[in-house]
């Protein structure tokens, strides 16, 4: 396009861009005239209600205190309120009978899925998909729309970096632009492009809110320190990503950071939140993080609690009662002033009025509901098969079963409740299709099936022999081993993240019988495997695949398809390097990863000594970004449109993949850079793009990545953005370990 028609164009746009703008500040102004309309009626006790979320129970009966509770005015938000028919008893009670027919938030967590449960967070990260991550939060939120849900906690963008952590299995994984994205896929997912009355759409929160993943010891609810540089660097990017894709509510975590719990840190919460970001949803405490700051010393007792709290601006608490019991007192007496409670509850009452609270009826589960249709199942299925990795495959994958016997062993093999993982509420076991039931379905008599052990935590060897015994005449066994559900998620963190139980014995005398052994892991975090590695011919990463695992298995593993994950945390070789994550900041001695031991009577010379272990390696066992395929692709070198930029300009960044084998395939291109010398020491590589690209056997596509000011600026202490001149390394390829690079020159930029 010349100039003149690029002018002529922008004139024929600026119309409508007024038009937009004027049409959004009027929808924006009606919104806030209704907040204040409803906002006008409330008595103060019924403000404090609007900021105060209680629990209620399972079943389809409401609990004389929840009734109470929403006569009086005294509850703006419930969390688990029961089945939809108890839910629509909730709410009708609110319309009949409540002081100003205020529609309650039923909030819930459909982490990653309602009833038809998808792959664990840490699972759909390794899809690096950012459509297939949103189209199963779009999933999650219609089934829970339909049962009468309207408020989810997710997504969970803690970056984790801990594989003991048990939340680790909720997170999006160790980096903070694929968490970003991804989380921001979720935002999409479950609210649109923002908070809407659409059918089907519930509000999604942010959490938490912030620095849970950087727990000490990998212990759930612990003390987190994070410098302030890296605290903006590292933890608050994804948060921010998501306040600007629209996420209509943030959750504090349980946690402190430096000190001061996240439950009332004016910084994070006022300054940071509020005032630099200008978030206008609400805040809500997680489980009775408010008044668990008595435990962590930070509060004297519930009246304490609450000035803090509300102090640092958080909208609304879950579960404990500090604000029912003592809010109104504090602002009586002048404690607080009555403009952060005022504030508070129109923050509320925005998220209530935008999800069109006030003119939803509630007449039950709608007959048109796709809760577990065949749809939501395929969607389902296609996660579980992109969020699989392949770290290990001595030329027998993908296995072409013939007429030959196939064992199918393992405690996972059939186990449907562990299979969907953790912070699956709603999970329909009698709908989940194991392994076992697939490969059944698929080869019939040919499955040779034993157990070998009575759980996935079992130390009892008794039936190890007998499952050998079973596989006598079968050569390939396909080993379903990895942890039981419950073994990761909120507060179930782990001291050692091997293979559980008497796995490792079972996998031991398969190998010594000279079986041909896939091992498929299914876990909520990344395990040690060394000990057993070497004794299988495959490894499939499964994570814990949701409903349709069994399906995606049995696929990939057939070979009707190719896996295409890639692990969005690094794998430890031992436990002993925890944490490991491949954007490290390089030591001033860097390590040889070739030095290992050192001879007994060698004497001590500074000379030569490095930022190495002694006993392993300082690399991981399988990188960031790792994951291997049937097929084979190849990556050209990058080439750049320029080598040079000054501010405000853009380079491209351009490889060609091609698909060099035998099957179609899927292949992730990943853009790092590193910035060579900083003000403030920057990482080895950091993460600021990637492209999944769908290839056949010989097509090829070129993929371009753009490098410009956000990519190559940084953040200082204090939040400030950085962007410095001098040279910046650019890589392209398919793992942080795998990378081909070029540099580029920012100049001086003043």
């Amino acid at each position: 396009m010349n100039r003149v028609n690029k002018f002529v164009a922008a004139l024929v746009l600026m119309p409508v861009l007024a038009l937009n703008n004027m049409l959004s500040a009027q929808t924006n102004q009606s919104m806030e005239n209704k907040v204040n309309t409803i906002f006008n009626q409330l008595t103060l006790e019924q403000k404090i209600g609007q900021m105060t979320q209680i629990a209620s129970t399972n079943g389809d009966e409401v609990p004389q205190y929840v009734i109470d509770a929403i006569k009086e005015g005294r509850v703006g938000s419930i969390l688990n309120a029961g089945t939809p028919k108890a839910i629509e008893k909730i709410q009708k009670i609110v319309a009949k009978e409540s002081p100003n027919k205020i529609p309650l938030i039923i909030g819930r967590d459909v982490i990653h899925g309602y009833k038809t449960i998808f792959p664990i967070p840490l699972g759909q990260a390794a899809s690096w998909n950012r459509k297939l991550v949103e189209t199963g939060a779009n999933i999650a939120g219609k089934e829970a729309y339909d049962e009468g849900i309207n408020w989810t906690f997710a997504p969970m963008i803690d970056i984790s970096r801990d594989p003991r952590w048990g939340r680790i299995a909720e997170s999006l994984g160790e980096d903070p632009y694929l968490t970003a994205e991804l989380g921001t896929a979720m935002v999409v997912g479950f609210q649109g492009n923002e908070l809407s009355s659409e059918k089907g759409r519930i509000a999604a929160c942010a959490k938490h809110f912030i620095g849970y993943g950087a727990t000490e010891n990998g212990k759930d609810y612990n003390a987190v320190s994070i410098p302030d540089y890296q605290l903006w660097n590292t933890y608050l990017p994804p948060f921010k990503a998501a306040l600007d894709a629209g996420v209509g509510t943030f959750m504090t975590a349980f946690n402190d950071i430096n000190g001061i719990p996240a439950s009332a840190n004016q910084f994070l919460l006022k300054e940071v939140l509020r005032e630099k970001w200008n978030f206008d949803g609400f805040v809500v405490s997680d489980w009775e993080s408010m008044s668990q700051m008595i435990n962590q010393g930070y509060s004297e007792n519930l009246r304490d609690v609450a000035l803090q709290s509300a102090s640092a601006q958080l909208d609304m608490e879950m579960v404990s009662s500090a604000y029912q019991k003592h809010l109104k007192e504090l602002v009586e007496s002048g404690e607080i002033d009555i403009e952060i409670v005022n504030t508070a509850v129109k923050n509320i009452l925005r998220v209530k009025v935008a999800l069109g609270l006030f003119e939803q009826e509630y007449n039950g589960v709608p007959k048109d509901t796709e809760i577990l249709s065949a749809t939501h199942k395929a969607e389902a299925k296609k996660m579980a098969i992109e969020s699989l990795v392949l770290l290990k495959n001595e030329n027998i994958l993908p296995l072409k079963i013939k007429n030959q016997k196939i064992g199918i062993v393992g405690p996972l093999a059939d186990a449907p409740a562990e299979q969907v993982g953790t912070w699956s509420l709603d999970a329909v076991i009698d709908e989940v299709v194991t392994p076992f039931n697939a490969f059944q379905e698929a080869f019939g008599d040919q499955i040779v099936f034993a157990q070998g052990l009575e759980n996935a935590r079992s130390n009892k060897t008794d039936q190890i022999q007998a499952t050998v015994d079973a596989m006598k005449g079968v050569k390939d066994v396909i080993v379903f081993a990895g942890e039981d559900a419950i073994l990761s998620g909120e507060g179930h963190s782990r001291a050692f993240i091997n293979l559980p139980g008497a796995q490792e014995a079972l996998i031991d005398a398969l190998a010594e019988a000279d079986k041909n052994i896939i091992l498929v892991v299914q876990a909520g975090r990344p395990l040690t495997l060394g000990t057993i590695e070497d004794k299988v011919n495959a490894i499939l990463y499964a994570w814990h695949p949701g409903t349709m695992g069994g399906p995606a298995i049995l696929d990939v593993i057939t070979g009707k398809v190719t896996p295409s994950g890639k692990l969005p945390v690094t794998f430890p070789r031992t436990l002993g390097q925890v944490p490991i994550y491949y954007s490290s900041i390089e030591s001033g001695r860097p390590a040889n990863p070739q030095m290992l031991g050192i001879p007994t009577g060698t004497p001590l010379d500074p000379v030569g000594l490095t930022n190495n272990y002694l006993d392993v390696s300082v690399t991981p066992a399988y990188a960031f970004g790792y994951g291997l395929s049937y097929t084979s692709f190849s990556i050209s070198k990058p080439k750049l449109s320029n080598t040079e930029l000054v501010k405000g300009e853009k380079i491209s960044v351009t490889v060609e993949v091609k698909n060099t084998g035998k099957y179609e395939g899927a292949e992730v291109v990943q853009l790092y850079i590193h910035d060579k010398v900083a003000s403030y020491m920057r990482p080895k590589l950091e993460l600021k793009g990637f492209e999944k690209v769908y290839l056949a056997p010989g097509e090829s596509k070129k993929v371009t990545f753009e490098i410009g000011d956000d990519q190559l600026s940084f953040f200082d202490k204090n939040g400030n953005v950085l962007l410095e001149k001098g040279k910046f390394e650019i890589f392209v390829g398919n793992a942080s370990d795998n990378l081909a690079s070029e540099i580029i020159t920012l100049k001086d930029i003043k």
